[in-house]
């Protein structure tokens, strides 16, 4: 087994509900993300699904330091980051950067390229002397793909693809071991989305990078991942590799969600058994008891209600499952 990079241990994140103008008082939270436990290999891609408002950017922007946990661990290479100094925070946190979802507004618009890529030896001007920086964004440039003399440019005069490609660029500059990609193609068309995941591909081979992606769509992500974790309401449901969830989903709500992702093959359109979840989603603010997919779930008990499962091995299935009724489902696959 590889060297685990990151892990997460009972990763906590609420957000506090306040009313009043000068007396406020606490009603309430969010919990955005509420009790998350992962690990992160050396040299693998771990692909984070979920419906929106599951929680997966918040669990991104706590692991690149954007957001203060509430409570639980962020190992970064079996080092606790918490309650460290803010040098020795800032020193960790090089390791781990972060790619946006829009490569528009995630770029200084009155910044040229250079000093975009560049402006992360501002902050750690260890890692490069001032006299070799210069050089040192052309070779970023180049390894993303792009023309070393358009560093003059503004990212406005870029297109979708070309901009994200100067973010990767940028989260490069400080040579991190770990990538985490907050859905980084969902605003790209469709043949710019397999470029950059290419670039992203050939990166890793490349640098050894280890990779926490996060994306809605479950085609990229079955592409891209070797292992997979389901979020729903702040929560992993189920985790496996990327064969044990697009193939043998336990869990009720992946296999929902497989269930709705389109089939591209016209030939088994209406040949799939279709999951169709009736309600919405609850409130993070208001979690229901127990399981918290027990009000869409159509195997709920009594039990579902009053006990909140373990993610864990469930019967003759190989990977854990976060359901007390845990069973594979046979359907015709969509996401190829």
């Amino acid at each position: 087994m590889a060297e685990v990079v990151v892990e997460t241990r009972d990763l906590v994140k609420h957000f506090p509900i306040a009313v009043g103008i000068v007396f406020k008082r606490e009603i309430g939270r969010i919990r955005a993300v509420d009790g998350v436990s992962l690990q992160l290999h050396r040299g693998e891609t771990l692909g984070v699904v979920g419906e929106s408002g599951c929680g997966k950017s918040t669990f991104a922007r706590l692991l690149v330091g954007l957001e203060d946990p509430t409570s639980g661990s962020i190992l970064i290479s079996g080092e606790d980051i918490a309650g460290r100094s803010a040098a020795e925070t800032r020193k960790a946190r090089r390791n781990i950067q972060l790619v946006m979802q829009d490569p528009y507004t995630s770029l200084n618009p009155r910044m040229t390229v250079e000093a975009i890529i560049g402006e992360p030896f501002e902050i750690h001007p260890e890692v490069v002397p001032k006299d070799k920086r210069r050089a040192r964004v052309r070779e970023l440039i180049e390894l993303v793909g792009l023309n070393p003399d358009h560093l003059n440019r503004y990212p406005h005069q870029f297109s979708g693809g070309q901009r994200q490609r100067i973010g990767i660029a940028r989260a490069l500059a400080l040579n991190p071991q770990i990538l985490v990609c907050d859905e980084p193609v969902s605003a790209l068309d469709v043949s710019i989305q397999a470029q950059v995941i290419n670039l992203l591909e050939s990166l890793q081979d490349e640098l050894g990078l280890s990779y926490i992606f996060i994306a809605h769509d479950l085609s990229v992500v079955r592409h891209i991942a070797d292992r997979v974790a389901v979020m729903y309401l702040g929560k992993v449901v189920e985790t496996g590799t990327h064969v044990d969830i697009y193939e043998h989903p336990t869990h009720p709500y992946t296999q929902a969600l497989l269930s709705a992702a389109p089939v591209p093959d016209p030939t088994l359109r209406g040949q799939r058994d279709e999951i169709v979840l009736e309600g919405d989603v609850p409130s993070p603010a208001f979690p229901p008891s127990g399981c918290r997919f027990s009000t869409r779930c159509w195997k709920a008990e009594a039990i579902c209600f009053a006990d909140e499962p373990a993610l864990v091995e469930r019967g003759a299935a190989t990977h854990p499952s976060a359901c007390h009724f845990a069973q594979e489902r046979d359907v015709i696959h969509a996401v190829e």
